[in-house]
């Protein structure tokens, strides 16, 4: 369930309201081109500013699209274990195949904290997904915090997005197949795997999941040079992915490639200004996206 690319899809919105159209479109497209697997709701899809009702809407139409031809991995975090409960309950009810369970943020828990809330989530009896992302939660999950957590059956695979390819490494080592490494930075791809990663939950993949996949399969497939060729020629692209914050660029490139009908975003995130517009749109041309 947890390699190749898996796309952390964006949730598109019109008017202030659930694109459904869109997303229904963009969820057979992921699939279509050979997506591993698609994850709603995590930062990408703009979770935050989701109500109860839109979260089992999103996840609920990405199960129902996707239809078990791949995997659907819903987001299902919160500081408030019991909020993540909640959630990951509900996805449960819905038919998701997992969920991803960000770092409890500005609380700041304990290692042994993180634990215990990782720990109750997995009460709920699905697999899940660790999310360590430190620039967004202010809390980072060591090698050896990740060697505990590993210990919980459920806690199947961990998304790092810390950037320190070291620590990666070492929660490879210490973890083995007992966590299974993801990347949680495009750009970090190919170095994830080089160290034992086994694939990545994507941004750009919204808009190019083959060349995403290309990487990963080139890679297991022992294509050293193929995978490092993808990689480079995408580096660019996944770069002009974060001039602004996620998922602001990434759904001003969708609109712009006229997979989603609106790059609407919902505060405090907001519209792109007019000069990283104009850099995108430059970008996508010359990688030959528009």
């Amino acid at each position: 369930m947890f390699a190749g690319v898996l796309t952390a899809i964006v949730t598109p919105f019109i008017n202030g309201e659930l694109d459904e159209e869109s997303l229904r479109g963009l969820i057979e497209f992921q699939i279509a081109k050979g997506i591993d697997g698609i994850v709603p709701c995590g930062t990408t899809g703009e979770s935050p500013t989701l109500s109860f009702d839109e979260y089992k809407r999103v996840v609920g139409i990405t199960v129902e699209i996707a239809r078990k031809r791949v995997p659907v991995v819903a987001g299902a975090g919160s500081n408030d274990t019991a909020k993540a409960v909640e959630l990951t309950r509900c996805a449960k009810q819905i038919g998701v195949d997992a969920t991803l369970q960000v770092t409890p943020y500005y609380n700041k828990p304990t290692p042994e904290g993180l634990y215990q809330h990782f720990k109750k989530v997995a009460e709920v009896g699905l697999p899940l997904v660790i999310y360590n992302v430190p620039g967004r939660t202010g809390i980072n999950i060591t090698p050896a915090t990740a060697a505990h957590l590993s210990k919980i059956p459920e806690a199947a695979a961990i998304k790092e997005a810390s950037g320190d390819i070291a620590q990666m490494a070492e929660i490879s080592r210490l973890c083995g197949d007992r966590l299974t490494l993801l990347s949680g930075d495009d750009a970090m791809t190919l170095p994830v795997l080089s160290v034992g990663g086994k694939g990545v939950i994507s941004v750009i993949s919204n808009l190019l999941p083959d060349k995403m996949a290309e990487i990963c399969r080139a890679w297991q497939a022992g294509d050293t040079a193929g995978a490092l060729e993808n990689h480079a020629g995408l580096l660019p692209l996944m770069r002009a992915m974060f001039m602004e914050s996620n998922p602001i660029p990434i759904k001003t490139a969708l609109m712009m490639k006229g997979l989603i009908k609106s790059a609407e975003l919902r505060l405090p995130l907001c519209a792109m200004s007019e000069t990283n517009r104009e850099k995108l749109a430059q970008v996508l041309k010359e990688a030959g996206v528009l």
